[in-house]
């Protein structure tokens, strides 16, 4: 049995570019569909977070209408209840990457606060590319690959083709023009070749190491991917 790692945000809440801070944390089924997954696998759980604070999930991902009806919604918030892990992280300072085989990042907007700007986060992630081990990154999750910044300011991921949360997602789910900034307009800016597909269907994109998803209906088969890598 192999330890998997997952780096969460640890904020319940999102700054808009109002100064209005919307609640989130992170996105139920991009935490409890690749937990379900590597559990049934064989795999460890170790939970990281800035601070090493409990991460809080986005009360809106556990509603009926956005899994599938309230069977669905019933599965994602029992995964959550058997996720004993997610109540007692670790920092990311104490982060030890030879304890892992693979290092997964959830979304949900929550890594648009903090994660987007933490440099030890970043440094994971660079860490993690660099040793050739699973990476996988969900969502709005790739928001941490904009703090993954290398000595001479380019950033670890350009060249990179990766799926993030789309500008017509955002649109969709009524925040492109209430946000800051949007995921894929930086990362573009940053140099990565965000692949984009229709939205809310299953995106997965493998480059190397890096394994990375559109939306939450991509978690369930970045998980397959990542456990393709281990075996």
């Amino acid at each position: 049995m192999s330890k998997i790692l997952f780096v969460m945000t640890g904020v319940d809440h999102w700054t808009l570019a109002d100064g209005t801070k919307h609640p989130t944390g992170y996105w139920a089924e991009e935490a409890a569909a690749p937990y379900e997954a590597f559990k049934a696998a064989g795999h460890e759980i170790v939970v990281a977070t800035p601070g090493g604070v409990v991460p809080t999930v986005d009360k809106g991902s556990l509603a009926p209408e956005v899994n599938g009806g309230q069977e669905g919604a019933d599965k994602v918030a029992g995964v959550l209840a058997s996720f004993t892990e997610l109540q007692h992280p670790i920092t990311l300072q104490d982060v030890d990457l030879d304890d892992y085989a693979a290092v997964f990042y959830p979304g949900g907007h929550g890594p648009m606060e903090d994660l987007a700007v933490d440099s030890t986060s970043g440094r994971i992630l660079i860490d993690t590319l660099d040793s050739g081990k699973p990476l996988a990154v969900v969502c709005h999750a790739p928001a941490a690959l904009l703090a993954a910044e290398k000595a001479d300011g380019s950033n670890a991921f350009a060249g990179y083709q990766v799926a993030a949360f789309t500008n017509a997602e955002e649109t969709q789910a009524g925040f492109a023009d209430k946000a800051k900034w949007l995921l894929e307009t930086r990362l573009v800016e940053a140099g990565v070749d965000v692949q984009v597909g229709e939205p809310w269907a299953p995106n997965v994109v493998v480059d190397r190491n890096l394994v990375t998803g559109q939306n939450p209906s991509s978690s369930a088969p970045i998980a397959v991917e990542v456990l393709k890598k281990l075996a």
